[in-house]
């Protein structure tokens, strides 16, 4: 993997289409009535296989249900494949709903330290980064009060500064772009960029096509649990619209 970022590969991954308790009563109603009482597992992703090169800025679209945010989640280790290989070259961070690593009883500035202990780095580090990572997400007046008391766009946006700010080798952002007025979506596609700069690779799944086509090298179109596109932004997103207009 010495030019790659992340390898996923005939990767299957199921789930159960009813939690136990819901499940089991089910299953017993079904026999009592004489009826096959085989629940088949929901097929999340069916045989995905994909490469992403260090330093490279992949989208991942596709409709609600499409298996995005699983295979994002099978990247960062979150999820373990069924079949499959899924491997990185180095520490995978994922930006997704800020209730993960996020406590919203503590302030924005203890959640600073929170995450950023999470992510594996010092009390020391984080507040020599504090500053900086306040004012990209434009909370000064807000920091020190409880993050419960923040609206999802000024969670998202702290979210994405520490994640960023701490410059992951490999950021997985999961639809927090899709908050946030246009000057701060303009300077969150900046920093992208200088991530990629220094060889950082981005994954990004979002509905925002685009902020996409503006900062993605390329785009990968999923439906029922498959890759069907990958490639040029332009002509993935032209298959995504017919695609949703069948």
């Amino acid at each position: 993997m010495s030019d790659l970022s992340l390898l996923i590969k005939n990767v299957d991954l199921s789930f159960p289409r009813h939690r136990i308790g819901i499940g089991s009563l089910f299953r017993w109603l079904k026999r009592r009535m004489g009826q096959d009482a085989r629940i088949l597992p929901f097929e999340a992703l069916k045989n995905v296989n994909l490469s992403i090169s260090k330093g490279e800025v992949v989208g991942i679209i596709g409709r609600n249900g499409s298996g995005k945010s699983t295979l994002l989640r099978i990247m960062s280790g979150i999820y373990q494949p069924d079949r499959g290989i899924a491997m990185s070259s180095a520490t995978v961070n994922l930006l997704s709903n800020v209730k993960i690593g996020f406590n919203g009883n503590l302030s924005g500035r203890e959640n600073v330290h929170l995450y950023g202990s999470i992510l594996g780095h010092s009390r020391e580090k984080m507040t020599a980064m504090m500053d900086s990572i306040v004012s990209f997400a434009e909370l000064e007046d807000f920091i020190d009060q409880p993050l419960k008391t923040y609206s999802s766009g000024m969670q998202a946006r702290l979210g994405l500064s520490v994640a960023s700010a701490v410059k992951p080798e490999i950021l997985l952002i999961d639809e927090v772009l899709a908050v946030g007025d246009a000057s701060f979506k303009e300077r969150s596609r900046h920093r992208i960029k200088e991530m990629v700069d220094d060889a950082s690779t981005v994954v990004i799944v979002s509905h925002n096509l685009n902020y996409l086509k503006k900062v993605c090298h390329r785009l990968v179109l999923m439906e029922n649990g498959k890759i069907v596109q990958s490639g040029d932004p332009e002509e993935t997103i032209k298959m995504y619209n017919e695609l949703i207009l069948r």
